[in-house]
């Protein structure tokens, strides 16, 4: 059984990216544009793992893992925090909201493969 991945990111160009290196190592992906949109497809069903972006239109990224993070069945799914941003505070906020690991973009593909690997297996 696939395992499945919720892309969280604004950009197209960067979801399509990320989704195709994950399709390509056997994930199921589902892709959201903004953290609103990432609550209604958890809403839909479960995630195994999520990736998502800080700096979105309607919710941003923290706002969305703490929102997330109050549903029963959303403690154990892993987030990783994929942002532009590097800074310390940033990464502690993600840290504090629930997010399991962060990595900075541009990613690199293998380096993707493997924190995926990490957390959920393919």
């Amino acid at each position: 059984m696939s395992r499945r991945v919720l892309v969280v990111d604004d950009s197209p160009s960067v979801r399509r990216m990320v989704a195709l290196t994950l399709k390509g190592a056997g994930y199921d992906v589902t892709e959201a544009g903004d953290g609103q949109d990432a609550l209604d497809r958890v809403a839909a069903g479960p995630f195994d793992a999520i990736l998502t972006d800080q700096n979105m239109p309607r919710m941003d990224g923290l706002t969305f893992i703490r929102e997330f993070r109050k549903r029963p069945d959303a403690k154990a799914v892993p987030i990783v925090f994929l942002s532009t941003e590097n800074e310390g505070a940033l990464k502690d906020s993600a840290r504090e909201a629930g997010a399991t690991g962060w990595m900075t973009k541009p990613f690199d593909q293998a380096k993707l493969l493997t924190v995926m690997s990490r957390l959920v297996g393919a």
